[in-house]
C-alpha cells in the first residue's frame, strides 16, 4: 500500500489515477526545485506525468529539463505517495502516485521550457517549509534530516 498525503478522498468524485516521477535534486548544500506561478504559486519538487509508453527513468529526465533547464545523472528512487487533487491546467480529479528519486543536477542548459516555471535553488530547510505538498516536504526531510 502506498501512504496517502494531503486531504482524503472527496465522496461521489471520479478520480483518474495519473503516475508521475518527481525529483529531489542536492547540489553545493542546496536543492534545485521549480516556481510555478499559476493560479496559486508554489514551490515544487522538479518532475511531472509519466506518458504513455515512457518509463518513469524518461518522464523524470523531460520533466526535469522542461520545469528547470538541467539534465541529471545517477537518478535514485526513494520511494512513492499519492495524493488526491485537483489540477486545473487539466480539468482533472486526480489521484497522483508520484514517485520520487534523488538525483544530480549536472548541467543548465537554459531557462525552463514550461510556461510560468522558475528553477530555484533553495536551502534544505526552506525547502521543507516551502514546498506546496506534504508528500514532497516528507521525502526531502526524510532523505536530508
Amino acid at each position: 500500500m502506498i501512504r496517502r498525503f494531503g486531504k482524503s478522498p472527496k465522496a461521489g468524485q471520479t478520480y483518474k489515477t495519473r503516475a508521475g516521477a518527481y525529483a529531489i535534486l542536492p547540489r553545493d548544500g542546496n536543492l534545485l526545485l521549480t516556481f510555478q506561478a499559476a493560479e496559486f504559486d508554489e514551490f515544487q519538487l522538479p518532475g511531472g506525468g509519466i506518458d504513455a509508453g515512457e518509463s518513469p527513468i524518461a518522464a523524470l529526465h523531460r520533466e526535469v529539463f522542461e520545469e528547470t533547464g538541467w539534465k541529471i545523472a545517477a537518478p535514485r528512487r526513494l520511494g512513492a505517495f499519492r495524493r488526491f487533487t485537483y489540477m486545473p491546467e487539466y480539468d482533472l480529479w486526480a489521484e497522483k502516485v508520484c514517485t520520487i528519486y534523488v538525483a544530480m543536477p549536472v548541467q543548465k542548459h537554459g531557462n525552463p521550457l514550461e510556461p510560468d516555471h522558475t528553477a530555484v535553488w533553495m536551502d534544505p530547510e526552506m525547502a521543507v517549509k516551502h514546498l506546496c505538498n506534504d508528500g514532497d516536504r516528507h521525502f526531502v526531510d526524510r532523505l536530508l534530516f
